[in-house]
């Protein structure tokens, strides 16, 4: 084994020895030569012949130093290639997570749009419903406002009709019983006595007037339906009718009337 050792020594300073002459040799050569400098790059492989005894040795040892000293360069490679796989696997994961959060975001605002768009369209039911009620409670009230005040009007008219056949049942009763024709007479008496018939008046003298008074005899018009005498005579009898205000009353309410005839003639 040391001779082994000492044969190798010997070979390698050889092999070195060799390649420093020929490096000297050709920076002396490229010195020499006026052009400019051109840097090259040698590339150059060592190869040492060792006795045929020693190459099973000296194979075992470049074997077991190429074992024991891993290629730096490809294992930078692979860890920065696990790095950029890791970044490349962590993007995908961070924009899939991006995704399902603007997804679950597009899902919520349109979750959300649809409900206020549900409560609006409820609101509006509601609201449309409780116009609805209203305007029929407004119609009932109507309708019962409106019979009530139909069935007032019919007893009022019940009541008037009533009054009013009931006043003319007295009525005629009192003028059956000559209460009228007794009225009619005082009223007539009192115009004729005062009425001054003018000398132009003929013996056969008529007249008929319609004489309007209100409650408690006052006259407040007289009307010559027909009269055969002239216009002095005319205004005599309208005269009358005016200077005998008021006149009597009846004296039974119901003989009253606004307006009566009475037919006036000369004595």
């Amino acid at each position: 084994m040391p001779q082994d050792s000492y044969n190798l020594a010997s070979v390698g300073l050889a092999v070195i020895l060799h390649i420093v002459l020929l490096a000297s040799m050709l920076v002396a050569f490229d010195w020499s030569r006026p052009q400019q400098i051109t840097p090259m790059a040698i590339r150059a492989t060592l190869v040492i012949e060792a006795p045929d005894a020693a190459k099973p040795l000296l194979k075992k040892k470049l074997e077991t130093k190429v074992e024991s000293k891993p290629d730096i360069s490809t294992s930078e490679e692979l860890r920065h290639q696990a790095e950029e796989e890791k970044r490349i696997k962590d993007a995908f994961i961070e924009k899939e997570r991006l995704k399902k959060i603007l997804k679950q975001k597009e899902a919520d605002r349109i979750k959300k749009e649809y409900e206020q768009a549900q409560r609006r369209r409820d609101e509006e039911i509601r609201k449309e419903r409780q116009r609805k009620e209203a305007e029929y409670k407004r119609q009932e009230n109507i309708k019962r406002q409106r019979d009530e005040n139909e069935r007032i009007r019919k007893e009022l008219e019940a009541e008037v009709r009533q009054m009013e056949i009931d006043a003319e049942s007295r009525r005629l009763a009192v003028v059956n019983s000559g209460e009228l024709a007794l009225y009619m007479a005082r009223i007539r008496q009192k115009i004729e006595r005062n009425w001054n018939v003018p000398a132009s008046a003929n013996a056969e003298l008529k007249c008929s007037v319609r004489v309007q008074q209100i409650p408690g005899g006052d006259v407040v018009g007289v009307t010559i339906l027909s009269c055969n005498g002239d216009d002095a005579v005319k205004r005599s009898v309208e005269a009358a009718v005016r200077n005998s205000s008021p006149l009597p009353e009846p004296s039974d309410p119901s003989l009253f009337d606004r307006n009566i005839r009475l037919n006036l003639s000369k004595r």
